[in-house]
């Protein structure tokens, strides 16, 4: 059973509400590469077509209401979008995430941990920048990229290193970032193709030029 109470939430700061569309944004996207790969996922067995639903689900609504619950919050207003977005952060993501898998953006994310200059920012909002450095290893559709990204610039969520907290250009502490990305305990391992430190580097430096 899943209680929220929407009246609380939609007083809270609205950049909370937009780091939980950052986290529930990669939920599709991790489940669908673990569909792919056919990995196991935290429920104890491979994606089920209820799970995958749910998950694509998550993304239609952060789609369609997520600029719009944001500005509703940001007035502090109670409203039909927030309480879908709401439902999309907690009930879809956490169900989707769940039985539908963890792949790159939370690995990339947890590489992102490691480094200094980000750490003041929220866990959704280092998976959104790790969910289009997700789509970038993938080789996805330039059209499908440029969705997220625009999502992500219209409820505030980062897609630059800048926007990360990461002012400094020094290639090795990015290279911390990508090997822990990639290391044995990390969920990298469920992407439906091999993934090594270099091609996360060079997926964070590409997504980075294309945030700007």
């Amino acid at each position: 059973m899943v209680i929220a109470d929407i009246d609380i939430i939609a007083k809270a700061p609205a950049r909370l509400l937009a780091a939980g569309m950052g986290d529930a944004l990669s939920t599709y996207y991790e489940a669908r590469a673990c569909r792919q790969s056919r990995a196991v996922t935290h429920a104890g067995g491979t994606s089920t077509i209820a799970a995958f639903s749910l998950a694509r689900a998550c993304l239609d609504t952060l789609l369609a209401e997520g600029e719009s619950a944001l500005l509703d919050v940001k007035q502090g207003i109670t409203s039909s979008a927030v309480e879908h977005i709401v439902e999309a952060n907690i009930y879809l993501s956490g169900v989707g995430f769940e039985s539908g898998g963890l792949a790159a953006a939370h690995a990339i994310h947890n590489g992102l941990t490691l480094h200094e200059e980000c750490r003041n920012v929220l866990h959704g909002e280092k998976v959104a920048f790790a969910t289009i450095v997700q789509l970038v290893l993938e080789k996805a559709s330039e059209d499908e990229i440029a969705q997220v990204i625009a999502f992500c610039k219209k409820v505030s969520l980062p897609v630059t290193l800048k926007e990360l907290g990461i002012t400094s250009s020094d290639m090795d502490k990015l290279m911390v970032v990508a090997e822990a990305s990639c290391s044995q305990e990390s969920p990298m391992k469920n992407m439906p193709f091999e993934v090594q430190s270099v091609d996360v580097l060079e997926a964070i430096l590409a997504t980075d030029k294309r945030g700007y």
